[in-house]
């Protein structure tokens, strides 16, 4: 079976098991889920539910955001890792959505990979949950594992794993397929051990790279 002929019985079987999908980052506008999907880098989803509500109470908007010092922004997240660098970021973005977009995030994945911090993966994600547009395919983590298992591409770097798998779908289901791949890389296709008894894909996955160290 080739990728092609894959894909399809994929998005068909996990879109049953998840007949819903919406990002686990808690948001309630595109600036917060920008925001918080940057915070979400190499930091559970979990943790920055915990975080963002003390950090929209103290800086709601860009607006406020880009007036905020790196060392308060710092402290508030602190928790999610890597946080001089995000905080840093997080305030140019802000400055710049409000010099160079009135305020407005951007709805074009050309203008939003200009903001600090916000590359391909994150601008897909705000434009598909925010806007309804898909311009292509978040790949984190789990999409990056589960199209690989699934020889849907053969390459590890998420540019090209995102080229492999934006031709396999159709555009209209390139904000689903990221989130079925994640829920369905938390639940049942785990890093380490995979329930592949467990599995709807079983019959129908190469099973690349597992049992392998």
């Amino acid at each position: 079976m080739t990728a092609t002929e894959r894909a399809p019985i994929i998005f068909e079987r996990l879109r049953a098991r998840y007949p819903k999908t919406v990002p686990a980052l808690d948001h309630h506008n595109a600036w917060e889920l920008l925001v918080a999907t940057v915070l979400a880098a190499q930091c559970t989803d979990a943790r920055v539910n915990m975080v963002t509500p003390k950090l929209f109470a103290r800086w709601p908007g860009p607006a406020e955001l880009a007036l905020a010092s790196q060392e308060d922004l710092e402290e508030v997240v602190r928790s999610t890792g890597f946080f001089r660098n995000k905080a840093k970021n997080l305030i140019g973005a802000a400055k710049r959505v409000m010099d160079a977009f009135g305020g407005q995030v951007p709805r074009t994945l050309a203008e939003l990979v200009t903001l600090p911090g916000v590359a391909r993966k994150t601008a897909n994600i705000v434009l598909s949950n925010s806007f309804g547009v898909n311009e292509g395919i978040a790949v984190d983590t789990h999409v990056t594992r589960l199209a690989y298992r699934l020889a849907l591409t053969d390459s590890d770097d998420p540019v090209k794993i995102e080229r492999d798998l934006m031709p396999l779908f159709p555009q209209d289901q390139w904000g689903e397929i990221n989130h079925l791949l994640v829920y369905f890389g938390r639940d049942i296709c785990d890093a380490r051990k995979p329930k592949c008894p467990e599995c709807e894909l079983s019959d129908i996955c190469p099973k690349r790279g597992v049992g392998k160290k």
